[in-house]
């Protein structure tokens, strides 16, 4: 029974350990603290986009969508899809205006083989990074 305890102990101060060396990755690496007041107000009204896609992996050149929404954004604002190539962001010939709703669909289809880091930007916003797979 005591070997099971330090052994719980053990674990409890690693995960605290871990959880400490996340937040300080996290605050570090600039992910902003909690909103409050004021400043809660201004992220509420920021611009921002989301994505997805409908493949996670796909033949070269076989089309798949990449969709998602828009807030903050007027209706009309084109969005365009961007390409992880080496250490820089290319913008591909994939652009759309976004819905009254805010919702856009973009077709895609992507002949460099591998996991490829996708992205929509557009409206003073960047969406999160999607991966897909070209096999």
């Amino acid at each position: 029974m005591d070997r099971f305890r330090r052994a719980s102990a053990a674990a409890l101060l690693t995960a605290v350990a871990l959880a400490g060396a996340v937040g300080g990755a996290a605050a570090s690496s600039g992910v902003p603290a909690p909103p409050s007041g004021e400043r809660a107000q201004d992220l509420a009204t920021r611009p921002a986009l989301s994505a997805h896609a409908t493949a996670r992996t796909v033949t070269a050149w076989e089309e798949f969508r990449i969709h998602g929404s828009a807030r903050n954004v007027g209706a009309g604002t084109p969005v365009t899809l961007q390409q992880k190539q080496g250490k820089r962001w290319v913008s591909l010939p994939a652009t759309m205006r976004t819905a009254p709703s805010g919702e856009y669909t973009l077709r895609v289809k992507l002949g460099i083989k591998g996991e490829n880091a996708l992205r929509i930007v557009g409206g003073g916003a960047v969406s999160p990074v999607v991966r897909t797979t070209v096999n």
